[in-house]
């Protein structure tokens, strides 16, 4: 059994707690931080944990406490890691790892010179369809691929202090595309160098300081392009989709808001449907298992397992901070209408790695452009010339 320290009781931090205590089934929350005396009481009722304060120092030194999970607001990461290295604690945090790349890479260094153990709670590269789809692109089902696109969108976050920019420190894009970043760079190839970001972004609905839709498009060293579509505007539930497409297939995976469960109710007798809806009449989408859909299950047994075994999750804070540095360059390509470059002081992957070659052989005089059968049962080949470059096409009966 681990043994752990929650900060935080509010939205997450339940999710958390959930995921926890129930999935592994073996695990333990024996200490809750939050701000407030009743937010306290009421987590420490709920999930049966045997101690609760308000200071947190208090929660993190404790001799029963192994691990320490932060589910705090993004201003508060910090001064919890600190605390977790003062202690020799090992420590998971939420995502985005910090408001930005330079907050995001002193807490990495920090327990990189501590030597505990920490893991980046990105819960949406843990979910069911992500792995399978993630281990069919590792397997080569997609050829090289091309192009990754993550969307998040929803009509914005339940807690008051996402939408203050200095307790916060962005908006739509710091908030979700954190997660939009990290899919598409998983499926491109975390060792793979981002090179640039050009993003577009404006505050269109919301009377907020921050942005509340956001679109970018991510470049990395051998040619592929990470897209993300981020909104605290969409109407209607929480919309989680990903497209990948590769030199030999695609694949679409829809997370959250077309679940194959549909029901339509007059309201009579109705509930909560699932995170983020809109409404409990009408045709609802509701989820089987959130825990499990949104990944949270998958991602604490990774984090807990690895943490027992003495080895390195999949997520790392390595990762929160080079997501952080991508999403640095967003917010500089949006005030600047230019594509801006990604800032890594820290890269620990490949370098040098040139764009894979387009240039399919057919034969030696040329290169294959298409081949497909036509309608009329004809097998035609498009061609190009590998010296003149002039283009003609074969039809086989």
């Amino acid at each position: 059994m681990t043994k752990i320290a929650m900060l935080g009781t509010g939205f997450i931090g339940r999710f958390y707690a959930d995921s926890i205590q129930g999935y592994r089934n073996r695990d333990k929350i024996v200490a809750i931080y939050s701000r407030r005396d009743e937010s306290v009481k009421k987590f420490m009722t709920d999930y049966d944990v045997p101690f609760g304060t308000t200071t947190m120092e208090e929660a993190i030194n404790r001799p029963d406490v192994e691990v320490v999970c932060v589910s705090l607001p993004n201003n508060l990461h910090e001064e919890a890691v600190m605390l977790c290295c003062k202690y020799k604690k090992a420590v998971m945090v939420t995502k985005p790892l910090g408001r930005n790349a330079e907050e995001a890479k002193r807490m990495l260094e920090a327990v990189e010179k501590a030597g505990i153990f920490n893991g980046y709670l990105e819960d949406l590269v843990y979910t069911p369809k992500f792995l399978k789809a993630h281990e069919s692109v590792k397997n080569g089902a997609l050829g090289r691929v091309l192009w990754a696109k993550s969307r998040e969108t929803h009509p914005g976050p339940h807690s008051e202090w996402f939408w203050d920019m200095e307790q916060a420190g962005g908006g739509c894009i710091l908030d979700l595309g954190c997660h939009c970043v990290e899919i598409s760079r998983s499926y491109i190839g975390k060792d793979i160098l981002p090179v640039e970001v050009m993003c577009w972004a404006d505050t269109q609905v919301k009377p907020i300081d921050a942005e509340d839709h956001a679109i970018g498009l991510v470049k990395y060293e051998n040619g592929a392009i990470g897209q993300f579509e981020v909104s605290w505007t969409f109407r209607g539930g929480l919309d989680l989709r990903d497209e990948v497409m590769g030199s030999e297939g695609t694949i679409w995976t829809n997370g959250f808001l077309r679940t194959g469960l549909e029901m339509f109710t007059t309201g009579k007798g109705a509930d909560y449907v699932a995170e983020k809806a809109e409404s409990n009449t009408g045709w609802l989408f509701p989820v089987g298992d959130e825990l499990n859909e949104l990944g949270y299950n998958h991602m604490f047994m990774d984090m807990l397992n690895a943490f027992e075994k003495g080895i390195q999750p999949k997520e790392t804070f390595y990762d929160g901070y080079v997501v952080n540095a991508i999403l640095d360059a967003a917010y500089r390509s949006a005030k600047s209408k230019l594509w801006e470059p990604v800032n890594l002081a820290h890269w620990r992957g490949r370098t040098g790695v040139g764009k894979d070659s387009h240039l399919q052989e057919f034969d030696a005089e040329h290169y294959l452009v298409k081949e497909e059968v036509t309608h009329y049962g004809a097998k035609k080949l498009i061609l190009k010339n590998k010296v003149t470059g002039k283009i003609s096409e074969q039809v086989m009966q």
